[in-house]
């Protein structure tokens, strides 16, 4: 679906946020993309959409260089960005205008999901609340059939019951042929969502695993106190004892915490990355 290779890109010619860049996406998945602030996350999808375009090596997205743009490929990628402008129109007339660009746009799929997300045709986007607008964007997006699904901090705005709808309409609404690729902060909130998890760090892939390969190589657990013989992979203090990530040599299930997966990338990379190659 999606194939980056040796890719540079930067903003200005004296700053390089990726150098040499690699990536490989496959359909049937739910991608979550993390990292820190100005890691690069919402610039790489960007570049995956073609808004913005490389120095060197490619963007492809279903066989299509991204920087193109060319109307076959375009069809086939929906961005739902973080910040965005909706104009002062009903919905049935922002649907009227947009939904023609996706050839395969299902009409009674965004019917149901206006409906779930509680939002009529007759009501104007302007005059809806931050999280009623992020809904209906997603309602959209999720109804264009696009293959590529690009969301950027696409929980933001959503109260707790809305975020709970969010993950079941994706899991409702994805099909094995689309790919999803969500950047967010927000890693609690998708935490039962995404799989594979990709962490990026200052414009570099530092981690990329599916769960059950985490599963199978790392054990995520609770522990009163830190013993010289444990030797943790990368631990954290907590009130009553610490969260700890161990190797997981005996082969022991634990529930995978993905807020201390990603700090423990951030923090020790290479132990991380050891755990997967013994």
């Amino acid at each position: 679906m999606v194939l980056i290779e040796n890719l540079e890109f930067g903003y200005t010619r004296r700053q390089t946020l990726f150098d040499n860049l690699d990536l490989k996406l496959l359909p049937g998945n739910i991608y979550g993309l993390l990292g820190r602030n100005g890691a690069g996350k919402t610039t790489l999808l960007k570049l995956m959409a073609g808004l913005v375009f490389p120095r060197h090596g490619q963007s492809v997205v279903a066989d299509y260089q991204s920087k193109n743009r060319v109307p076959a490929c375009l069809e086939n990628i929906c961005f739902i960005p973080e910040e965005y402008h909706l104009p002062s129109v009903r919905i049935d007339r922002y649907i009227s205008i947009n939904a023609p660009f996706y050839s395969g746009f299902d009409y009674d799929k965004l019917e149901w999901l206006l409906r779930e997300f509680q939002l009529q045709p007759g009501h104007k986007l302007h005059q809806l609340s931050f999280g009623q607008k992020k809904k209906f964007l997603l309602a959209f997006g999720l109804s264009t059939s696009a293959r590529l699904l690009l969301m950027d901090e696409p929980t933001n705005g959503l109260d707790i019951p809305s975020k709970s709808q969010f993950r079941r309409v994706i899991t409702a609404s994805v099909n094995e042929e689309q790919c999803v690729l969500i950047s967010t902060h927000q890693v609690r909130d998708l935490e039962n969502l995404i799989d594979p998890v990709i962490i990026i760090e200052n414009g570099k892939i530092i981690f990329n695993r599916g769960v059950d390969e985490i599963s199978s190589a790392l054990v995520f657990e609770t522990i009163p106190v830190i013993r010289e013989n444990m030797r943790p992979i990368y631990h954290e203090e907590q009130l009553g004892g610490y969260q700890a990530i161990m190797p997981n040599i005996h082969g022991r299930d634990s529930r995978l915490d993905i807020e201390l997966l990603f700090n423990g990338v951030i923090a020790n990379p290479e132990g991380i990355n050891y755990a997967f190659k013994s």
